[in-house]
């Protein structure tokens, strides 16, 4: 066989094989949101179907995958970016600090002492202390927008949670990066000084000139704005990845700098690039969990789902009674605040990447897979929580909700 033959046969197979692995997505997707659920759990389970040790061990191209997954994580931050301005995160700050205070001592805590529990060494337990800490806000969202809750009196407790948390990643995943880039201690306390004075220097440039950045970027066309808004992205993600920002936390302050009715046009056009390397990110994830480690850890996995369960619904109860509402929507809080998703394995993959801890990808497919199930079934059901299956009650007029 002659080269340029056997080229053409290697682009065939990865064609073949790619085709094959978005079909597969997107009946996936299509069986999800026929059952009203979100998708994610399909795709981690596929990817252990598939993966090594799986029922089918496909020779899938890594490295193309392995590229989607990165773009898809960039583009999921990006997206959720766009859903708050500046003002809104300073807001949100000044408003909801002690329930994110909270939320931190409630959810952190679990992860570290059960990965110190398990024998596992101090950044192996921070890492699974960051995967119990923080929410899934594409599952929680997504609830919201089904359940037809995004007017709802508490929505705005729930959302502010999920703000406080995501800023709190961008304090969090520049220092789990110098942690695993293994440094001492002077080289890491600099890196981690760069990081968040590169994160402090974005969000000031957003909120005092986010407008003026949207006006620069805004344009007539589609295409220009999709590859302006594409390019921006993936640039700063890589400026902020060799800073040891984290390339995520990259994307989500771009997400931020864009305001207003920008933000929004932005949002719709980016959104089937997103769904689309999104998915390859949680299937890309799952191909590196062994199947055969899941028994070993479900025990793990599943007493960790119902304490950070509890503290969760705590967490937004305590946020929702703190601007006066009932208990019906108290209990919708909490429940809303239970599914664990996208950053939980954002994190896992740092720490399975940098060799952190054999059964840290394991417990996390398996602890994401569990609560990320279970939150929409309970925030579908919460008013049971609360003793009562009354309908929600609405927000009133010009109330915020943080859309």
């Amino acid at each position: 066989m002659t080269l340029a033959a056997a080229a053409d046969t290697d682009t065939a197979l990865v064609l073949i094989e790619l085709g094959a692995v978005v079909l597969g997505l997107a009946l996936l997707a299509r069986a999800s949101n026929f059952v009203g659920v979100s998708p994610i759990p399909a795709y981690v389970v596929a990817g252990l179907a598939v993966g090594t040790g799986g029922l089918v061990d496909l020779a899938f191209t890594e490295e193309f995958i392995a590229l989607g997954a990165e773009i898809g994580v960039v583009l999921l931050l990006l997206t959720l970016g766009f859903e708050y301005s500046a003002q809104d995160l300073w807001a949100a700050v000044r408003a909801s600090l002690p329930v994110g205070f909270l939320d931190l001592v409630l959810n952190f805590p679990p992860g570290v002492v059960a990965g110190l529990a398990m024998g596992w060494g101090f950044e192996a337990a921070f890492l699974l202390g960051g995967i119990t800490y923080i929410s899934s806000s594409g599952v929680v969202a997504k609830t919201l927008r089904d359940l037809g809750r995004l007017g709802n009196r508490e929505t705005p407790a729930v959302l502010s949670v999920l703000v406080l948390e995501d800023l709190a990643m961008a304090v969090y995943l520049p220092l789990v990066a110098v942690m695993l880039a293994d440094r001492d201690a002077a080289t890491g306390a600099v890196s981690i000084g760069v990081a968040l004075l590169a994160v402090g220097a974005v969000l000031l440039v957003a909120f005092r000139f986010g407008e003026r950045l949207s006006r620069l970027i805004a344009t007539r066309s589609d295409e220009v704005l999709l590859l302006t808004i594409f390019g921006t992205t993936l640039l700063v993600a890589g400026l902020a990845q060799r800073m040891q920002v984290s390339a995520a936390v990259g994307a989500f302050l771009v997400g931020i700098a864009l305001s207003g009715p920008l933000s929004e046009r932005a949002a719709s056009l980016i959104a089937p690039l997103r769904d689309l390397f999104s998915a390859t990110f949680f299937l890309f994830f799952s191909l590196q969990v062994d199947p055969a480690d899941l028994p070993a850890v479900l025990g793990v996995a599943i007493a960790l789902a119902a304490v950070t369960a509890a503290t969760k619904v705590a967490t937004g109860w305590w946020a929702a009674a703190r601007i006066g509402v009932g208990r019906r929507g108290r209990a919708r809080a909490g429940a809303s605040l239970v599914a664990r998703g996208e950053f939980s394995i954002v994190i896992a993959a740092l720490g399975v990447a940098a060799g952190a801890e054999v059964e840290l990808g394991a417990v996390a497919a398996a602890y994401v897979l569990i609560l990320a199930i279970v939150g929409p079934v309970l925030a579908r059901y919460a008013d049971d929580l609360a003793g009562s299956r009354s309908p929600a009650t609405p927000a009133p007029a010009g109330t915020s909700t943080y859309q």
